[in-house]
């Protein structure tokens, strides 16, 4: 029987983490157009109605139904604005470790809104999931990505070489594909229970969703998350 997430919301002082509605196309469309977003995830470019339609009410949910992982539209706790996405993929349910995914809206960042809720989830999926490892990966020219895994008490474990392709402008104005490394870091649950709180470390700023994914696994879309801020 395969092991799923349960179908719930975090809630922490500024954002709430819930499952994606239909309410959430229209702003889930804007923020995946963004030219940060186009450059550091393979999600589709131009990002339709439909992209986000299908993501929100179909590719989303199946994540957590199917026991790969969970999809969180991160939404601010008084305006219920849509200001990000999180996304646990890759889970081992034998070795209880999962990747995590994020990114965050361009009117949005500047906030710390991607170390916060990268951090709820984290405590969340040690304290009560019970799990052992939370990993990110970031390009290596994704610096605002690796300040988020920084700031939240992340430790580097290395670099896998050429290991991600990510998009960069051309002089007509369209885009080119770009090889670049990815950084892996890690989190455990001894990390968050050693004194330290991350939330006290200077603000971190960018994108921060990892491999917004192979847009080609497990349903054409959505396997790994470049990381936003």
């Amino acid at each position: 029987m395969t092991s799923t997430f349960p179908d719930i919301s975090i809630s922490t002082d500024r954002l709430v983490l819930r499952p994606f509605e239909a309410g959430d196309v229209p702003a889930l469309t804007e923020m995946m157009n963004d030219e940060l977003i186009t450059a550091w995830t393979a999600a589709p470019h131009p990002y339709t109605t439909a992209d986000a339609r299908d993501w929100a009410l179909r590719r989303a949910p199946a994540e957590r139904t199917s026991g790969r992982g969970i999809v969180f539209a991160v939404t601010e706790f008084l305006t219920h604005r849509l200001v990000g996405m999180l996304h646990l993929r890759r889970t081992d349910w034998h070795t209880l470790a999962a990747e995590a995914g994020y990114l965050t809206a361009p009117w949005a960042r500047g906030e710390g809104y991607a170390c916060e809720s990268v951090l709820a989830v984290a405590e969340w999926l040690f304290r009560d999931q019970k799990f052992e490892r939370l990993e990110l990966r970031t390009a290596a020219d994704n610096t605002a990505a690796q300040q988020v895994a920084q700031k939240i008490g992340c430790i580097s474990e290395g670099v896998l070489r050429n290991a991600w392709i990510g998009r960069s402008r051309t002089a007509d104005g369209g885009w080119t594909e770009i090889r670049t490394d990815l950084i892996v870091w890690s989190l455990l649950p001894e990390d968050l229970d050693d004194g330290d709180d991350p939330r006290e470390r200077p603000a971190a700023d960018g994108a921060g969703y990892g491999e917004y994914g192979d847009y080609g696994d497990y349903g054409n879309y959505a396997s790994a998350f470049p990381r936003w801020r």
